[in-house]
């Protein structure tokens, strides 16, 4: 490519007014980058000296989509190479800023066709489905970084399953989401993992609950969970010698599927969180045995699946009666699920798991510490959300 030594304002350029803008840019970019070349080489085109570290070596046509239009710009190149003009490479960062802004966009719960939307109101870019797609590609690092961090002791392990929709060989699946919390000896709660998989859920748990000892959680002396499919297995296989208490939300939940009639809910709904609420299991097992009898003879199916189950949520009378209120439920994972349906909800079916654990993953990378909502630490040198938005809202600005 030629390249124009011309850096005069002209007369027609000045007529021009605003239109002379985009040419006016690329005369000043071009400059800059022309003698940037020669601090490079430590030496201007055509002159000889001793300082030289290497020759010049043309130029290179690079058009860069800007707010006031496309602009070809004149890249100057180095023979030897190694050299790339930094005034470029800092339009490349507002580049890469808005690839980010992009993906946080769509992590944050707003769909392919809203993001285009904006970006095409803000910047005055199309940008289609595939490159927002693309574009939450480069947030894998950082959430993979997170997923894979070491852990250490933790106290009390609460598990959960939320289902999503996959597609998978043109078929719409359902992706069981694993998400795992846990309780320090010193009280900070913290997300330790999640995973997302459409294989068979004894083999899921298995896998999931070892990866979490693999990255070193030790310690744990209680496991919080619903009675999830294949769960059973794969706690026993892996934390064998652990306590399990079943939540107790979700036994209350279960026992309405016995109740024979509509009329009698609330009479052992109140039973029920009588047990629960005891000073001690004797108390709850002696109230057990009365509703078991109690309901022998009016709701037999009822009273079988009472003995049956609901003694796997007495285990939390043997933890101090100060933290029973936190480890008889599931109900801290209850906040982390919400925030993954609210978002899940936008996409609908997820084209494949990379995209569905990807996105599960942004939602659960926040934790509960002290009663409040705070960021689990992760020590990289990522600060998308700063960068995004502070772009966005320059562009907005202007």
């Amino acid at each position: 490519m030629t390249h124009r030594n011309d850096y005069t304002f002209t007369d027609e350029l000045a007529g021009k007014g605003l239109e002379a803008v985009p040419e006016l840019l690329r005369v000043l970019i071009n400059n800059a980058m022309q003698v940037e070349r020669s601090r490079y080489l430590q030496a201007e085109e055509y002159e000889r000296t001793e300082e030289r570290i290497g020759h010049a070596n043309g130029y290179k046509p690079k058009t860069v989509h800007t707010r006031v239009g496309d602009i070809t710009f004149a890249v100057p190149q180095v023979r030897e190479g190694g050299f790339y003009p930094s005034a470029l490479e800092k339009g490349m960062r507002s580049e890469r800023a808005l690839m980010c802004t992009l993906a946080e966009m769509y992590i944050q719960g707003v769909s392919t066709r809203k993001v285009k939307a904006i970006t095409e109101e803000l910047c005055g870019v199309e940008i289609s489905a595939e490159q927002v797609s693309r574009a939450t590609a480069q947030l894998d690092g950082v959430l993979q970084e997170w997923r894979d961090r070491p852990l250490g002791e933790i106290t009390y392990l609460f598990v959960d399953a939320v289902y999503e929709k996959v597609r998978e060989a043109s078929q719409v699946r359902d992706a069981a989401v694993l998400v795992a919390s846990g309780i320090t000896p010193e009280g900070e709660r913290q997300v330790l993992g999640v995973s997302a998989s459409l294989s068979e859920h004894e083999a899921h748990w298995k896998a999931f609950l070892k990866s979490l000892k693999e990255r070193g959680m030790h310690g744990v002396k209680l496991v919080i969970s619903d009675d999830h499919e294949g769960l059973g297995a794969a706690r026993r296989a892996v934390l064998g010698s652990v306590p399990w208490q079943r939540c107790q939300f979700h036994l209350q939940q279960n026992a309405g599927a016995h109740v024979p009639r509509k009329g009698m809910r609330f009479e052992v709904a109140a039973d029920i969180r009588a047990m629960f609420s005891a000073s001690d299991r004797k108390s709850a097992e002696e109230k057990l045995q009365s509703a078991i009898q109690k309901y022998a003879q009016s709701a037999p199916q009822l009273s079988a699946w009472m003995e049956e189950n609901l003694a796997e949520g007495f285990t939390v009378f043997d933890f101090p009666l100060e933290h029973r209120r936190t480890i008889r439920t599931t109900n801290s994972l209850e906040r982390i699920n919400k925030e993954i349906r609210r978002r899940t909800k936008v996409v609908g079916v997820f084209p494949n798991e990379t995209s569905c654990l990807r996105l599960i993953s942004r939602c659960s990378w926040r934790s509960v510490r002290s009663g409040r909502s705070a960021s689990v630490t992760v020590q990289a040198n990522h600060s998308i959300v700063k960068e995004l938005w502070i772009f966005l809202t320059r562009i907005y600005r202007k």
